[in-house]
């Protein structure tokens, strides 16, 4: 009688550390699925970074952006020192282009609009050159010229950000106001234009809302896993005592 009591105790142990078990595995992918929903960036925001994540450690900092183009009055020059917003508004539109890969190819030519040169300065001295194409069709347009103040490099086509056009404008070069584009990514164009979808906040939340719901269900099924288990080992034990 002993024994069986003590072979009965022990199959219930073992039954409770089996739903126990069960529960803690599934724990873990609960627990990684709310860093995802939190942390999910927000399509096309321009951050501080983007503006020297390029720039490698011990490079010269740039100190001022050039614009030049055939409808921009002159040359257009926003020092660091006098506008600092606005400097840092352009060198994110351009400074991202010195080490990324090559999105696009050329475009045809009447596809491109008007063309704009912004030169990053150092201390009044060329540092990098691109060519900017704010109205391309299907999205801003960037290329790298193989020719570069520091060196050659690979010459190549990109998607612009789609806040390409208004940072032009604010500093000053003649486009059309666009005030419903507020910021942009890299490659921001991806050849579509701007919905308003994709620039709505609402949206946004809503899909980290429907991410959290889903976050809860798996921690209610994981909880109502143990309860079950517990449940079970409950009733073994009041059965066979």
């Amino acid at each position: 009688m002993a024994r069986g009591m003590i072979t009965r105790r022990w199959t219930a142990a073992g039954v409770l550390a089996a739903a126990l078990t069960f529960g803690t595995g599934l724990a873990p992918a609960a627990a990684q699925a709310a860093p995802g929903a939190q942390q999910r960036p927000s399509a096309g925001v321009v951050t501080r970074e983007d503006a020297t994540t390029a720039a490698p450690k011990g490079a010269p900092k740039p100190t001022a952006v050039q614009i030049t183009g055939k409808t921009a009055d002159d040359k257009i020059v926003v020092q660091q020192a006098e506008r600092r917003e606005l400097f840092q508004r352009l060198l994110s539109e351009v400074n991202w282009l010195a080490s990324a890969t090559p999105t696009t190819t050329k475009p045809k030519a009447d596809k491109l609009g008007p063309k704009y040169t912004v030169t990053v300065l150092v201390k009044d001295k060329a540092n990098q050159v691109y060519d900017l194409y704010p109205l391309a069709s299907g999205g801003p347009r960037a290329y790298r010229p193989a020719k570069q103040p520091t060196g050659k490099k690979a010459a190549g086509w990109f998607y612009g950000r789609l806040t390409m056009s208004e940072s032009l404008r604010v500093a000053g070069v003649p486009l059309k106001e666009k005030p419903d584009v507020v910021s942009g990514g890299i490659g921001g164009g991806v050849g579509e234009e701007v919905k308003t979808e994709e620039l709505d906040p609402l949206a946004v939340g809503t899909d980290v809302l429907g991410q959290m719901r889903q976050l809860f269900l798996l921690n209610g099924a994981v909880l109502l896993v143990v309860l079950i288990g517990l449940g079970g080992v409950a009733y073994l034990i009041r059965r066979r005592v």
